[in-house]
Formats: structure tokens, sequence, C-alpha cells
């Protein structure tokens, strides 16, 4: 019997299976109570895999908003499992989301929250203080998360010394500067100019081919196309968990 070498490759080799960061399993979230109670999330299950860029949209009300707190360990569901990079972070104490917030998670919001009296290296350094890193490796991660973010020449500058752009940028690093496992975005250019907006998302698009798993909560359907993998929410819930950019702008209009 003759076997080739290449008869030895011919089966195709399995996908490799990347680590999940996100799992929402059933996830419900409901406010207030009797008449008044309004499902904000209905029975939610949704994965993200390690190394995506990923985008959630909807129209107001729809879910996106509340989801993200979910996932950002900033509200608990009402029911359902969440497990953030293996770990079942739906029971736990303040104190541990607290914890798990600072180590795996780094936010970008629409307002930039810098605290206008510290510099940006001192801004970008806050969530190690928390974490208890040694000042020497503080200054020296902030100055490379600055330099990464192209700010390595405004590192003494405070808030109202840069343009909103850079505020945005400063932003970033502080939300890298932990090494997290994911990188949530809020309307992350709401507040910014066109211009401003391609550079911001210019960046995470960078920060994502390096590695780093982005999900971004936007309204804005161009910012969303530059994302690889869209989600899209209607009255609490998934109803579309994986369009492309191209098939977006099918369900934006029916």
């Amino acid at each position: 019997m003759h076997n080739s070498i290449s008869d030895s490759f011919s089966d195709p080799l399995p996908p490799i299976q990347k680590p999940v960061i996100i799992r929402l399993e059933n996830i419900s979230k409901i406010y207030g109570t009797g008449s008044i109670e309004v499902k904000a999330l209905n029975k939610v299950t949704l994965t993200v895999e390690q190394g995506e860029y990923c985008s959630i949209m909807g129209a107001s009300g729809s879910g996106k908003s509340t989801v993200m707190n979910v996932i950002g360990c900033l509200d608990r569901p009402t029911s359902g499992r969440y497990y953030l990079d293996s770990v079942d972070v739906s029971g736990l104490a303040d104190a541990e989301l607290a914890g798990i917030r600072n180590l795996k998670i780094g936010f970008v919001f629409q307002q930039f929250h810098l605290l206008p009296q510290l510099t940006a290296l001192e801004n970008v350094m806050l969530p190690m203080v928390y974490a208890g890193i040694p000042a020497s490796e503080r200054r020296d991660r902030s100055m490379a998360a600055l330099q990464r973010v192209g700010l390595a020449n405004r590192v003494t500058n405070k808030p109202n010394q840069l343009s909103g752009g850079q505020q945005q940028r400063v932003a970033i690093a502080r939300a890298i500067v932990n090494r997290p496992v994911l990188l949530l975005a809020d309307e992350p250019t709401g507040a910014l100019d066109s211009r401003t907006t391609a550079e911001v998302i210019e960046l995470f698009t960078e920060l994502n081919t390096d590695g780093i798993t982005v999900v971004m909560v936007t309204h804005e359907p161009d910012v969303a196309r530059l994302t690889r993998r869209i989600v899209w929410f209607r009255d609490g819930e998934v109803v579309h968990s994986n369009l492309t950019p191209a098939e977006m702008a099918q369900v934006a209009i029916s």
C-alpha cells in the first residue's frame, strides 16, 4: 500500500479554539417591580472570544447599555450566569467585582473621566495605584502606554491642556495599562469630531491587531463598520449575534 506524504496531510486541520473571554448565559435584567417592571435584558446568551473586535448596536432602549454594564461588572444581572475569562462573576461580592474590574477590564467612556488636577502620566498611573503595583513600575508602564497611544510628548500636560482626541487617548492608555483581558468602550467617539473619531478608531484597531479583545457600544454605523463583528440588540434581546459590516446595512434599514 502506497502512502504519499501528501496523503498523510489530506484531512483538514480542526479550527483552533480560542479562549472565551465573555460568556453570557440566559442573562436577564429587570428594573422596578409589579406594573412598573421593565425587562431591560431578556435571556441574553452571547460569547466573545479572545482577540475579537466587536461592536454592540441597537436603537435607544434596546438593551445595549445595560449589557455593557453587566459585561463591565458595573451592574448585576437579575438572573443568568456571566463568565468573564472563565470566572463566574455573577455572584461575587462588591469588593471582588471591584478587583475584577481593575485587573481584567479596561474601560473607555464617551466622557473621558480624567482627573483635572493630574497630569496625563498621573491619570494613567491611577489603576496601578489601586492594584498595588510599585511606584517605579507604575511610571514605566504608564510611559509605555502613553507612547503606545502617541502621547509620549504630552505626559506632563493636564487634561485642560489637551484636545478632546488627546484626552481620549490618555483614557485609552489608562484602560490598557493594567494589561486587561478585555477593553470595553462605551460610545468612545460620541464627544469627538469625525477626523478625531477616525484617529481613535484606528487606535482601537491597532490595539486589537496586537491581540487585545475589544467590545464597543456605539450608535454610529460608520464606527461599527470598522469593527469585525456586530451584535445587534432589539427590545432587550440579541437579534443578530454575528453580523459582518456589510450585512449590518441591511439590518439597519429593516
